[in-house]
């Protein structure tokens, strides 16, 4: 469904497991720093509403979204405790390739990672063409994909 038509924080929160005792990692790329500043804003509060202590949550900041894969790998190897790592970013398209190649080589990066460790690691990135769409959806009139990457990240840890 289009996020157009859905606004990505609202969930059923009965159905979200409990996520009392459960470690995250969080990597979050300082550019568009409005944008991703939101977005650490909403999977930190959806994180600590589902049970996760603020101390077992570890951040990362990087430069930008091309960085999130190596920070998370990096991440990944030195916190063994870590139950998923949710990667959030932000990339505007712009008026060349730029936008393409930075969208493919994280969503490949973070694929490969899943496929390597036995660890989620959650595509929290907004690709958008514009800055107010990122907005809308960091926040705004259609929720924010921060609180979206770590529901998915509760699910994707738990086991049961």
């Amino acid at each position: 469904m289009s996020s157009k038509f859905k606004n990505l924080s609202n969930y059923d929160k009965d159905s979200i497991p409990d996520a009392s005792g459960m470690s995250f990692g969080i990597v979050v790329s300082e550019w568009n720093e409005e944008i991703t500043g939101s977005l650490l804003e909403g999977a930190l509060n959806t994180l600590q509403k589902h049970g996760v202590e603020k101390a077992n949550i570890q951040i990362k900041f990087v430069p930008g979204s091309f960085e999130l894969t190596y920070a998370a790998k990096i991440l990944a190897e030195e916190q063994d405790d870590l139950d998923a790592i949710i990667c959030l970013g932000c990339v505007v398209k712009g008026e060349t390739p730029h936008f393409d190649y930075i969208c493919q080589s994280v969503s490949y990066g973070l694929t490969e990672l899943n496929l390597s460790y036995d660890l989620p690691f959650i595509f929290g990135v907004l690709t958008t063409n514009t800055i107010q769409q990122a907005r809308d959806r960091s926040g705004g009139k259609y929720g924010n994909k921060g609180d979206e990457a770590a529901v998915t990240a509760i699910k994707m840890a738990h086991k049961d």
